[in-house]
């Protein structure tokens, strides 16, 4: 059973390859950002020629802006012979009003007011389940808290069990400690069919978020080496996987300097190159990774750099794709600026995040069709 799905604020299209993978069916993007737009249209196409078994959508529907978009027209252009059966919207609203980086205007902010207008577009479009993803700051900030509980009932008075949870995509096997909050509401009469029972709206923790036993609280449960001096080369610890240590990713059957994008990168012209030790996160900007360790979330933009563990370089275009979970068969074009490219990668869902999201999803409504 292949579910329909609607993608808004599409981006580089990292969520829709997750549930692509978990076996839902991207029916319509919008992107809005035309540089944004064009990469992840060069990028799913050279991932769909290349992995022929999935079906990406190539090209983004629509590149207006969500709020010029009317629900009825979405509709018509998606199921012009009337509604699926079943049928979902995933999306990522822009988060820097809420975000710690940001200067927290929340849902009064320019981006901020984005995320009533997705919310809006899912009580009138009426799918039968949504996600809505977003950072922490969304639910530890009181006032950005009170303006979700505020999206909350909304969603819950159109008819949908909503469920909360943040999930780090440390603890789903990715070397990159990414915490993102996941909101997921699926229409109450299938939760009902499912569980038997009806769900009062408030009730939460009824939803079966991914777990990977292996790497369950991965950060606190594994002994994680600190900084190396630069001049000393780091020991393997001990009873860590290798998949959640930056040196698997860089050190792969297939290094990311021999793929596309493998060598795309911003020239090291500052002293801080050479004096950052392996391993030192401790500041704001250069902050260099340490190979036997997890990175820190990719965050790519004006006042941050991440450095690479072992040459005084900032990490590559390939290097950043791969923190983040991204095939290597999704290429970027070469005319892109790189400033676009490493903020539309570090502005996205990791990958296997949304596909473990995704296959529970996927699951639930199983259980509703047999």
């Amino acid at each position: 059973m292949s579910i329909p799905v609607i993608s808004f604020f599409t981006g580089g299209g990292f969520l829709d390859i997750g549930f692509v993978q978990a076996g839902f069916n991207v029916v319509w993007t919008n992107e809005n950002n035309e540089v944004f737009a064009d990469m992840y249209e060069y990028g799913m196409s050279t991932l769909a020629k290349a992995q022929k078994n999935f079906k990406f959508k190539t090209e983004v529907s629509d590149r207006r802006n969500i709020e010029d978009i009317t629900s009825q027209k979405i509709i018509k252009s998606i199921f012009p012979g009337g509604r699926s059966a079943l049928f979902g919207i995933i999306g990522g609203p822009p988060c820097p009003d809420f975000s710690n980086g940001g200067k927290h205007k929340g849902g009064k902010g320019d981006h901020g007011r984005l995320s009533k207008t997705y919310i809006d577009r899912i009580c009138e479009i009426k799918p039968h389940f949504f996600v809505f993803e977003n950072v922490p700051g969304l639910i530890r900030t009181k006032k950005h808290r009170k303006f979700l509980f505020k999206l909350e009932k909304q969603l819950e008075n159109a008819g949908y069990n909503i469920d909360i949870s943040k999930l780090n995509t440390l603890n789903l096997g990715l070397a990159q400690d990414r915490e993102r909050v996941i909101l997921i509401g699926i229409k109450k009469s299938i939760v009902k069919n499912v569980l038997g029972y009806d769900l009062t709206e408030t009730k939460r923790e009824w939803f079966i978020w991914p777990r990977i036993n292996k790497y369950h609280n991965a950060k606190s449960r594994f002994v994680w080496p600190t900084i190396t001096p630069r001049e000393k080369s780091p020991e393997l610890p001990e009873k860590i996987p290798s998949e959640l240590m930056v040196s698997h990713m860089l050190n792969s059957s297939t290094p990311p300097d021999k793929l596309p994008n493998g060598n795309e990168g911003f020239k090291p012209y500052s002293k801080k190159f050479q004096t950052v030790h392996e391993g030192d996160t401790s500041r704001k900007s250069f902050k260099r990774l340490h190979r036997y360790r997890y990175s820190p979330t990719a965050c790519y933009g004006h006042n941050e750099v991440h450095l690479h563990p072992w040459e005084d370089r900032r990490l590559t275009v390939r290097e950043t794709m791969r923190i983040q979970g991204i095939p290597d068969e999704y290429i970027l074009p070469e005319d892109k600026p790189l400033t676009a490219k490493f903020k539309m990668i570090s502005n996205g869902v990791p990958v296997p995040l949304a596909y473990h999201v995704a296959i529970k999803i996927r699951k639930f409504l199983k259980a509703y069709n047999e």
